[in-house]
């Protein structure tokens, strides 16, 4: 008497006799199915159609990254005219109307003679605290206060390095110094923060670097001076 295979065991044959239908291909196409739309389909035309629909999955990802790239260089560019912009404005209309010519009205808000509650929220919120000030005929930005702010809430800063910013911004650990009059080394400190995300690492660290602001602290320093 014939000793009966279970369902199992024909399985596991097939997974460890992986060139079983190789020396059976006309078995191949004689195995018939039972299938839901189409009445009775053969092994060969399952494996075509399940091949057939992982080509067009594998298609639909391809395409889904290949716009997904797109639109990243997109906005890349978008950003870049952007911020070249915002540095060489003379008034807010001409960044107005740029930031509508790039269709970027969604993603850049304006505001004017704001609240320090909705300023602080604002910082809060934000990734990047950009000002690099520049020298100004004899005019030239203080101590950046406005950076110990941002720092305040994990907000790294760009700076520029006229003035008092290197002050406030450890370079490279709690923001970054750039020149100020260089738009391109502008953009490019600004796109370095982005990258992999520095901004994070770089915000947690100006947070613990704030402390040293407290004025508690600086009039202990003013007092070993003094003594």
């Amino acid at each position: 008497m014939a000793k009966k295979i279970d369902a199992k065991e024909v399985e596991l044959y097939l997974l460890e006799n992986t060139d079983f239908f190789l020396t059976r291909e006309s078995l191949v196409s004689e195995i018939s199915f039972k299938h839901d739309s189409d009445g009775a389909t053969s092994l060969l035309e399952m494996q075509i159609r399940k091949l057939r629909d992982e080509q067009s999955r594998l298609n639909d990802m391809l395409s889904g990254f290949l716009s997904t790239g797109k639109e990243n260089e997109e906005l890349f560019f978008k950003s870049k005219d952007l911020t070249l912009a915002l540095i060489t404005a003379k008034d807010f209309a001409a960044v107005k109307k740029l930031v509508e010519e790039l269709d970027l009205t969604s993603q850049v808000m304006f505001f004017k003679d704001i609240s320090s509650d909705l300023k602080n929220a604002l910082t809060a919120k934000s990734n990047i605290f950009v000002m690099p000030s520049i020298l100004h005929k004899t005019s030239v930005e203080g101590f950046g206060i406005a950076y110990v702010e941002a720092a305040q809430y994990g907000v790294p800063s760009l700076g520029g390095k006229d003035g008092g910013a290197s002050d406030a911004i450890d370079h490279d650990k709690t923001g970054l110094i750039c020149d100020g009059n260089n738009l391109d080394d502008i953009y490019s400190s600004l796109n370095s923060m982005i990258e992999n995300k520095k901004y994070i690492e770089l915000g947690k660290n100006a947070q613990e670097h704030v402390s040293k602001f407290q004025w508690d602290k600086i009039l202990e320093e003013y007092k070993k001076i003094l003594n």
